[in-house]
C-alpha cells in the first residue's frame, strides 16, 4: 500500500509544477493514471508532450503493477502474498522473479508490436508509443481529444481492440498462447466467457445503434464491437462520443463496467472469473431446487495451471468479494449524487467507471469537478485497483500496529511509575 501512495504523491508532482492544477486535481490525474483508470480532469490538447507521456508511462507501469516491478530485481519473504494480493493468480515460473521477468518480457514484446502497428497505419511516434502504453494497460489516456477516434482509421481500431484484449487477458493465458498451446488456452473457462460476452453483447449492441442511430451494418459492428471491448476490458477508449448512443446500448456498457477483465491482467472490475462463477454458482442452485432427488455434485471450472472445484470456501469469497463491491458502489453512487448534485443514474454511471477503472465519463469528471467528487471518485479508483479486502486489510493493519504502540507504550510508561521512573 505504502508504494502505491508514494507513486501517487510523486505522480501529482509534475502536474502541480507545469500545469498549474490544484493538488486535488493534481492527485486526481496521478491516480486515475496509476490505478489505469483514465478519467482526466486536464485537456489533452493544450497539453505539452512530456506530460502526455507522464501519464502513459503512469499506466504502463501501474498496469503491470509495483510488486512485479521490485520482484524483477529484489527478492522478499513478503513477496508472494503481496503478488497475489495484487490480483495476480498464477506463478508462471518456479521464482516469483522469473515470473516477474517473463510477465515484463511478455507486456514489452506486446508494446513494441503496438508501436510498430499504429505507425505503419499512419499514427505519429510518439502517439503511437502513449496509446499503445495505455491499451496494453487497459487504462485509456490518449493524447487527443477525440481518443481513437480522432484518427478515423479502422485498421488503429482494430489494433487498439487487439491490444484492449491482451491486456485484459491473464498473463499465464498469454504465455501459453506464446507456445502454441491454443488448445490448452481454450479451456481456460475464463477465456470461454469473455468469448462468450462478446457474440452475446456485440450483436445486441450492434442492433440498438442500427435501429436507433440508423448507422449502416459495417459502422454499428466496429462501434459496438469497439465499445463492448474498451468497456469490459476496463480501458475506456472511444471511436464515438457515448453520450449519442441509446439507452440500450449505454444499458448493456454500464452491466460490463462492473464485469472487467481476467484475473491476473492489467484491467479493474469484478473480473471475469468471478462473473463467471457467480453464474455457475446460481445455476448449480436453481438445478437443486428443481431436481427432484437430492443431487451430490462436485462443479469445476478451467484455471490456466490446474482443474479447481467449486466448494463452500470458493463460494463464499466469490459472493462476499462481490457483496462487497456492490455494497462501495452503491455508497460511492450516492455520494455523488450529493456532491456533483446529479440525477442516481449520472452518479451510478461515473462512480461505476471509476471504481471499475474504465475511464468513460458522461461529463461530471472535468476541471469544474467539485472537490468532493473527485475525492470519492479517487477512493473509487483505489479500492477498486486494489481488489477492496487489501485496502480494507491494510488499513485494519495499520489501526492495530497503532493501538498496539499506543498499549506498549503505556505499559512501558507505568512500569516505569512503579519502579520510580527508572
Amino acid at each position: 500500500m505504502f508504494a502505491w501512495f508514494f507513486a501517487f504523491l510523486v505522480g501529482a508532482v509534475p502536474f502541480l509544477i507545469g500545469c498549474k492544477l490544484d493538488i486535488i486535481q493534481a492527485f486526481f490525474e496521478s491516480v486515475s493514471g496509476w490505478t489505469t483508470t483514465g478519467l482526466t480532469v486536464v485537456d489533452v490538447a493544450d497539453m505539452p508532450h512530456i506530460f502526455l507521456f507522464h501519464r502513459a508511462f503512469m499506466q504502463y507501469c501501474g498496469g503491470l503493477g509495483f510488486i512485479i516491478m521490485i520482484s524483477m530485481f529484489v527478492q522478499g519473504s513478503q513477496n508472494m502474498n503481496l503478488f497475489n494480493a495484487e490480483g495476480h493468480p498464477d506463478r508462471l515460473m518456479p521464482s516469483l522473479k522469473k515470473t516477474s521477468q517473463t510477465i515484463f518480457m511478455i507486456y514489452s514484446f506486446f508494446l513494441m508490436l503496438g508501436i510498430l502497428g499504429f505507425y505503419l497505419f499512419g499514427m505519429g511516434l510518439f502517439d503511437a508509443l502513449c496509446h499503445t502504453m495505455s491499451a496494453l494497460s487497459t487504462a485509456g489516456f490518449t493524447t487527443k481529444a477525440g481518443s481513437i477516434g480522432h484518427y478515423r482509421s479502422l485498421p488503429i481500431q482494430v489494433i487498439t481492440i487487439i491490444l484492449m484484449l491482451i491486456g485484459s487477458t491473464n498473463f499465464a493465458v498469454l504465455l501459453i498462447l506464446s507456445r502454441g498451446k491454443f488448445r490448452r488456452a481454450s479451456r481456460v473457462s475464463e477465456v470461454r466467457f469473455m468469448i462468450g460476452l462478446l457474440i452475446v453483447f456485440v450483436p445486441l449492441v450492434a442492433f440498438s445503434l442500427i435501429k436507433d442511430m440508423g448507422l449502416s451494418f459495417g459502422e454499428s459492428l466496429i462501434n459496438s464491437l469497439f465499445g463492448i471491448v474498451t468497456t469490459f476490458t476496463t480501458t475506456g477508449y472511444s471511436i464515438m462520443d457515448y453520450a449519442h448512443w441509446p439507452p440500450f446500448a449505454l444499458g448493456l456498457l454500464f452491466l460490463l463496467m462492473f464485469i472487467g477483465g481476467s484475473a491476473g491482467s492489467t484491467a479493474g472490475g469484478i473480473k471475469l472469473i468471478r462473473a463467471y462463477l457467480l453464474i455457475r454458482i446460481a445455476i448449480e442452485n436453481i438445478r437443486n431446487r428443481l431436481s427432484p432427488v437430492q443431487r451430490i455434485t462436485k462443479p469445476a471450472y478451467y484455471r490456466v495451471l490446474s482443474r479447481e472445484f467449486i466448494d463452500n470456501t470458493l463460494i463464499k469469497d466469490t459472493v462476499g468479494f462481490v457483496a462487497c463491491y456492490f455494497a462501495v458502489f452503491f455508497i460511492g453512487a450516492l455520494l455523488i449524487t450529493l456532491t456533483a448534485d446529479c440525477t442516481l443514474f449520472d452518479a451510478m454511471f461515473e462512480f461505476a467507471s471509476a471504481f471499475g477503472t474504465v475511464g468513460i465519463s458522461n461529463g461530471l469528471t472535468s476541471a469544474s469537478a467539485s472537490v468532493g467528487s473527485l475525492v470519492i471518485l479517487m477512493i473509487g479508483m483505489i479500492l477498486g485497483r486494489l481488489e477492496i479486502f487489501i485496502v480494507f486489510i491494510a488499513i485494519y493493519s495499520g489501526i492495530q500496529t497503532i493501538k498496539n504502540k499506543i498499549t506498549n507504550n503505556n505499559s512501558l510508561d507505568y512500569i516505569k511509575i512503579i519502579n520510580g521512573g527508572k
